[in-house]
């Protein structure tokens, strides 16, 4: 694993002593909004469900806790086929 990637924080894992990721995942960077520079593990995901991209829970969002930050794959990552970064579209009640 890239040493970029293992001081990285991955969303959604309450534990700082298992916050990072681990071997054999699969992981896109979340960039822009309130996620900016976590790692979504996708290990598992569908194909559609990548290239639909994802609603994600945001305490730091625009509305707060209960809010949803919208990511979607960046362009250049989906014409390629492959996945590697989800870009930010915006905040959501």
């Amino acid at each position: 694993m890239d040493a970029w990637w293992v001081d990285r924080r991955v969303y959604g894992v309450p534990s700082e002593r298992d916050r990072g990721p681990k071997p054999g995942h699969v992981y896109v960077e979340l960039v822009g909004g309130p996620l900016d520079g976590m790692l979504l593990d996708v290990t598992g995901w569908p194909s559609q469900e990548v290239v639909d991209g994802a609603m994600l829970m945001s305490e730091h969002g625009q509305f707060r806790p209960g809010g949803r930050s919208e990511y979607e794959p960046a362009e250049a990552d989906a014409g390629a086929g492959g996945v590697g970064r989800f870009v930010w579209h915006g905040d959501v009640p």
